[in-house]
């Protein structure tokens, strides 16, 4: 029996944590873990089996960083085959009696993704896909992706197992406590993209206990279809005689998970901190749950690297201006490479209030398989909206499809085979909400009948794919009243059949109604609200038109969705115009260069820095324009208004700026801030965290040596004393690494006192911090920030 029948009738079992069990059996501070696999096989063995014995169906290899970027292809093989037999071996040595599974592990790779880092995305997809091939080769049962905090990272592994294995594949995610990914996804929106993709079971491990999870794991059930997995740890990590313990107890741990389990969670088991007891006691604590059925949500949405879009709770605008179709600017913009223009189209458009960007940048003397995928790159960068990718180049459309990260729109397919046969491959394989058009071979149906017929032709298409009707939002066209009197009512009895008897969701392209009139915004407002008024769910519309916006907020109030007509009296209060452009729009910001930094627009940054030191001295340029920018988006970050990738990319702009600041002056230095030494741990070569706290700090003016991952306590020193640095930051993210810590700041204690020690990663926190005898937990990037700000 395979694991996906098992899991149909049963609540699985996972197994617990490895780190902390093989510092106990001897592993020392910077030793990989993975090589135990073939030094210490009898131990990995042990491990296993007492997991298995405690009643786990499923145990992971130890090979949670086994990829190419710590070892050589020839010893990573090695490494996942031994890895792989020991689990084994494990299996057939155990007394238990439940069914048995072996899981190829798969961490993150401890990098970050372009265009927040310098992994690109297709290296990453390449790097898992070799543990991948090895994973298949040597027998795995499923894989299992697991703490990866980024959801571009969590794509890319998913996408490596889906294309080399046809393995079961379990997706579990890294959550904050404030129920966001490091990069700002919520549970939604991870739900969204992963369902999408096709994962077998997706949910939440690592970072906190089960009671601080369940909020996280109680959304991943109200919008799952699929099986949901809990792996927590055992509470909070507190360092006592130098042994790592956690604070909450196994009774404890079983006995909150199996309130879980009774919620829902089909898959169960620990992370950090649990041993075999935790598994044992949970398995006895739900012995006598029946387990509940996965239950079909039928949630129609797209999502971004942020938050999920949700159709049918209120109507849904698409901003449609990023689309050269009649725009002569903006088809200059393209033919000159001006992705600048594109992205303000973009912030315009958000500012405006749509909630999705439609993407559009076909033209025919252009490449437009790689225009359209920069554009959605770009435009993620910067921007948080999700994005209906709008081609009919099937090519471009995979391209943009491949990069994007989320669950985007796909504009479109048609009731024609041929569109078929090209766009609902890629709608299965990278998921996606598909716009499907009421049209065939033979054209538009005059009627709403017609185009009824064609709906249903599409969805059983659809189906033979596994494409769901939820994933499905029919555009029953809108066509020009002035060729046809009676167009935008057979557009609308089609939007109400929809709706009624078919249980989908539509959108309308509103401006085509008034096509060849004059006052057409008179004309697309009022047709807008009659097709509200019919059901339509999200239209693709002008977010500049006064006329439409005001239909819009109208409409939510008239039906109930704006609560005490705040937004109603908040719209109607505002200055517009009816026929306002990019450029009109009011800005509430202190400069243009600020703008630029904070929407992290890179080049336009440089090149008003360029304007500005013209005129200005260039220190005060970074004291009254570039510092107060990174102020403002600091605090954004941490009142979670702002996500880490918005920060990065503010970053990556005030940067630019800086390099202007630096070429333009003598000494080449625009600050006068003390040095700061920063290193991942020995042992750690995960430097995501470090690389941001470098960037960050860098644009604050200081001087920073970045040491690189792996480094040893005795290089950190030197480097400390060598430049007699006032501030030390030290970064790991496994329990198996902070051992190498707690030397490092003994080290530094010794022969560098004067120094202040800074630490941060995910298996710390504030008491911990302190017990290894550090200065200051930084929980964020802005955090030790701040700190370096007081002490220098």
């Amino acid at each position: 029996m395979g694991i996906k029948e098992f899991l149909k009738n049963n609540t699985v079992f996972l197994d617990g944590g490895m780190g902390t069990l093989l510092q106990e059996r001897g592993l020392s501070a910077g030793e990989l873990p993975e090589r135990w696999n073939l030094e210490h096989p009898e131990e990995i063995i042990a491990i296993h089996r007492a997991y298995y014995d405690a009643g786990s169906n499923v145990v992971n290899t130890n090979t949670f960083g086994a990829n190419i970027l710590k070892f050589a292809p020839d010893e990573l093989e090695s490494v996942v085959k031994a890895a792989i037999e020991n689990a084994r071996t494990a299996a057939e040595q155990s007394v238990g009696k439940q069914e048995k599974f072996v899981a190829l592990d798969i961490g993150p790779t401890g990098r970050m993704l372009k265009p927040y880092g310098d992994l690109d995305f297709e290296d990453a997809v390449a790097i898992f896909a070799e543990t991948v091939k090895l994973g298949v080769k040597y027998g795995a049962d499923l894989i299992m992706i697991e703490t990866m905090n980024d959801s571009y990272e969590t794509k890319a592994a998913l996408l490596a197992a889906k294309e080399n294995s046809t393995l079961p594949v379990f997706v579990s995610n890294a959550y904050g406590e404030d129920g966001k990914l490091m990069t700002g996804a919520s549970p939604a929106a991870m739900v969204a993209m992963l369902e999408g993709m096709g994962a077998d079971a997706i949910g939440v491990n690592c970072s906190l206990g089960p009671k601080a999870l369940a909020p996280i794991v109680l959304e991943y059930l109200k919008y799952a279809s699929v099986p949901v997995l809990l792996k927590p740890n055992a509470g909070l990590p507190c360092s006592v005689c130098g042994k790592t313990h956690y604070d909450v107890s196994a009774e404890d741990f079983a006995a909150e998970v199996s309130e879980l389990v009774k919620k829902g969670v089909r898959i169960a088991g620990g992370c950090c901190g649990t041993t075999p007891e935790y598994i044992a006691a949970t398995v006895n604590a739900c012995a006598d749950i029946v387990p509940l059925p996965v239950e079909k949500k039928n949630i129609t949405c797209v999502s971004s690297y942020t938050h999920a879009v949700v159709f049918g709770e209120e109507p849904i605008l698409i901003g449609e201006r990023i689309n050269p179709t009649g725009k002569k600017r903006f088809k200059e913009a393209l033919k000159a490479h001006d992705i600048d223009y594109i992205l303000k189209e973009g912030i315009s458009e958000q500012e405006k209030g749509v909630h999705i960007l439609d993407v559009n940048v076909g033209l025919p003397d252009i490449d437009e398989v790689s225009m359209l995928t920069e554009a959605v790159t770009e435009l993620q960068a910067i921007i948080d909206l999700p994005l209906q990718i709008d081609t009919s180049n099937a090519a471009a459309m995979e391209s943009a499809l491949r990069r994007y990260n989320g669950k985007a729109m796909i504009n479109s397919v048609n009731g024609k085979q041929e569109s078929m046969d090209a766009v609902f491959p890629l709608a299965k394989k990278y998921g996606g909400l598909i716009v499907a058009l009421t049209l065939d071979e033979s054209g538009i149906p005059a009627t709403a009948e017609g185009r009824f017929e064609i709906a249903k032709r599409i969805l059983d298409e659809a189906e033979k794919y596994g494409i769901e009707k939820k994933d499905i939002i029919f555009d029953p066209l809108a066509m020009t009243i002035s060729a046809d009197n009676n167009a935008a009512r057979e557009t609308l009895r089609a939007v109400g059949m929809i709706k009624s008897e078919l249980g989908c969701h539509t959108s309308l392209g509103v401006s085509n109604v008034s096509f060849g009139l004059p006052n057409r915004d008179l004309i697309n407002s009022n047709f807008f609200a009659l097709a509200l008024g019919r059901g339509l769910s999200a239209a693709i519309m002008n977010p500049y038109s006064a006329e439409m916006m005001n239909t819009y907020y109208a409409y939510r109030a008239l039906a109930g969705l704006d609560e005490n007509c705040a937004e109603f009296i908040s719209s109607a209060q505002a200055v517009s115009t009816v026929t306002q452009t990019v450029t009109e729009i009011k800005e509430d910001f202190a400069s243009e260069l600020q703008k630029a930094i904070i929407k992290g627009l890179r080049d336009r940054a440089a090149a008003l820095t360029e304007a500005m030191i013209a005129e200005n001295d260039p220190l005060e340029v970074v004291n009254r324009e570039i510092i107060p920018a990174l102020d403002t988006v600091g605090v954004g970050f941490e009142k979670k208004t702002v996500y880490l990738p918005q920060l990065l990319m503010s970053a990556e702009a005030a940067k630019a700026a800086f390099e202007v600041i630096k070429s333009k002056m003598p000494s080449g230095k625009a600050s006068d801030k003390p040095p700061f030494v920063i290193a991942t741990v020995k042992g750690d070569i995960h430097d995501i965290g470090k690389n941001i706290v470098k960037l960050i700090l860098e644009n604050y003016g200081y001087p920073v040596s970045d040491l690189g991952r792996d480094v040893s306590p005795e290089k950190i020193v030197e480097e400390t004393v060598r430049l007699h640095a006032p501030i030390v930051g030290l970064s790991a993210l496994m329990t198996t690494t902070v051992p190498a810590m707690e030397e490092t700041i003994k080290q530094l204690r010794a022969s560098a006192p004067w120094a202040k020690i800074v630490v941060g990663g995910a298996v710390l926190n504030r008491e911990y911090a302190e017990q290894i005898g550090a200065d200051k937990y930084a929980k964020d990037a802005m955090e030790a920030v701040r700190y370096a700000e007081v002490q220098s």
